[in-house]
């Protein structure tokens, strides 16, 4: 899938009971790596279980599930293709305790899907104070992802009216502009996630709507620029334990290439090793490059002497250390 489009990373952010889930499994479920007997599978179980209706979210759920039970890391299930990207999809739960996550995962990202819940009250409890959309459109910022897309979501609970999808997208940019975005180059996005809406195809319940469906906004995102010829730099996304393999850290390479036979040193601990292969969706690689997801081996390290933030480098070339001082900016 895809080795010829240009790779991007999205991190799906907003408010938990926003439908991200449900938003994300339609696109995966419509353009993504999932087989139809894997979607058949996922059907039966949900209907079985009375949840035919969460469909979309039910295959997001229950990949979720088999990668926190460690049943194959199988990342070809996280991503989906539009007719000009590859795009991967990094998980951001939406609930507080999760906020860690987000942070990790955001810091991935290239581009941020918002999803704003367009429902009586839904919207006014998401971004509320207490609601956690404003924060993840902050640390989406503030981590760098400057590229963003909002999806005012489940339009079809508010019978698809031009007025509040006008109250919402106005109230959105205002709150986008004190972050830091220019609101003019975010394009802001009418759908269902669950009935369909302007998710793939344009909606015919909504003639007012004269904007882009999701994946043509997907689209119109620019390529990030690669910085290849840089020192190696891959933070640590997470590390498993692999049968008759071993240990294999996963993250994205930021900067610089990451190849098999490469000695690495892992920041702050400085541990050094030798990288013995390189996969991204279960293909071997001979070399990874900035923004490629991917997982690799390394030699004679226990799963117990790496942890998530920890930093790979090539030992030979400028490896990562530790600073003394840094500059912040703060948003009171």
């Amino acid at each position: 899938m895809g080795k010829e489009k240009t790779h991007i990373n999205l991190v799906v952010i907003g408010h938990v009971d926003s439908g991200k889930s449900t938003t994300t499994g339609h696109l995966i479920y419509k353009l993504g790596g999932i087989d139809k007997r894997t979607i058949e599978k996922f059907e039966k179980e949900s209907s079985e279980m009375g949840k035919g209706s969460f469909k979309y979210a039910w295959v997001l759920d229950k990949l979720k599930a088999e990668r926190e039970r460690g049943i194959t890391i199988d990342i070809a299930l996280w991503q989906f293709e539009t007719p000009k990207y590859h795009y991967t999809v990094i998980d951001a739960p939406g609930h507080r305790d999760f906020i860690k996550n987000m942070i990790t995962g955001t810091s991935q990202a290239d581009v941020a899907l918002l999803v704003v819940p367009a429902e009586a009250g839904g919207f006014e409890g998401a971004f509320s104070k207490e609601g956690q959309t404003r924060e993840h459109a902050l640390l989406a910022f503030t981590l760098g992802v400057k590229q963003m897309i909002v999806g005012i979501n489940k339009m079809d609970s508010c019978n698809y009216s031009e007025d509040r999808f006008n109250e919402i997208q106005k109230e959105v940019a205002m709150y986008l502009k004190k972050v830091g975005y220019n609101p003019e180059k975010v394009p802001f996005v009418a759908i269902s996630g669950f009935v369909g809406d302007n998710m793939v195809e344009k909606s015919t319940n909504m003639s007012w709507y004269k904007g882009k469906t999701l994946v043509e906004a997907l689209d119109t995102m620019e390529a990030p620029k690669r910085p290849s010829d840089k020192p190696l730099r891959l933070p640590l996304q997470d590390v498993y334990k692999i049968g008759g393999i071993g240990t294999v850290p996963v993250g994205r390479v930021e900067t610089g290439i990451l190849k098999a036979g490469m000695v690495l040193t892992f920041a702050p601990v400085g541990l050094t090793t030798e990288c013995k292969s390189v996969e991204m969706h279960h293909e071997v690689m001979e070399q990874a490059v900035p923004g490629d997801n991917v997982g690799f081996n390394v030699k004679n390290v226990s799963v117990k002497e790496l942890k998530r933030g920890y930093v790979a480098s090539d030992s030979k070339n400028d490896p990562a250390k530790g600073c003394a001082t840094f500059l912040a900016q703060s948003s009171s």
